[in-house]
């Protein structure tokens, strides 16, 4: 029999990948839909001027909005087409809360913010399962 895994982060920053892509909520969604295909990334954290998260924009959301649309053409800003529920926990939080707000949630990311709300990193299932050991 294996020996159980251990958690090896104790705090949201132990788990984070730092500097998320994130996009400005005045960008345009053809330039945000260039943003997820150059990175090959379905989801990217959208900011507002002072670096806070605002919401959440997907290929799903850009598809939606795309039907009939000549999107070289669409001047239409993300912050009309985003998901404006943003999941986050602080840097601190201890990490198997981390793992319950996952998991509860039912999210495959979480952004997390420093004391001031600001972005700067995200967390999801291939995070944690790195800090199993």
């Amino acid at each position: 029999m294996a020996p159980p895994l251990l958690l090896l982060a104790e705090t949201a920053g132990d788990l984070m990948t730092p500097s998320p892509v994130s996009i400005d909520a005045t960008t345009t969604t053809v330039e945000a839909a260039r943003v997820l295909t150059s990175r090959a990334i379905g989801a990217a954290v959208v900011i507002d001027q002072a670096g806070h998260p605002i919401g959440v924009v997907t290929k799903t959301d850009l598809l939606i909005h795309a039907p009939g649309r000549d999107l070289e053409q669409d001047p239409t800003p993300v912050r009309a087409v985003m998901t404006d529920a943003v999941f986050s926990v602080r840097m601190d939080t201890p990490a198997r809360s981390v793992i319950d707000h996952l998991l509860a949630l039912n999210v495959h990311h979480l952004f997390v913010t420093d004391g001031s709300d600001v972005l700067v990193g995200v967390i999801s299932p291939i995070d944690v399962l790195r800090k199993l050991g």
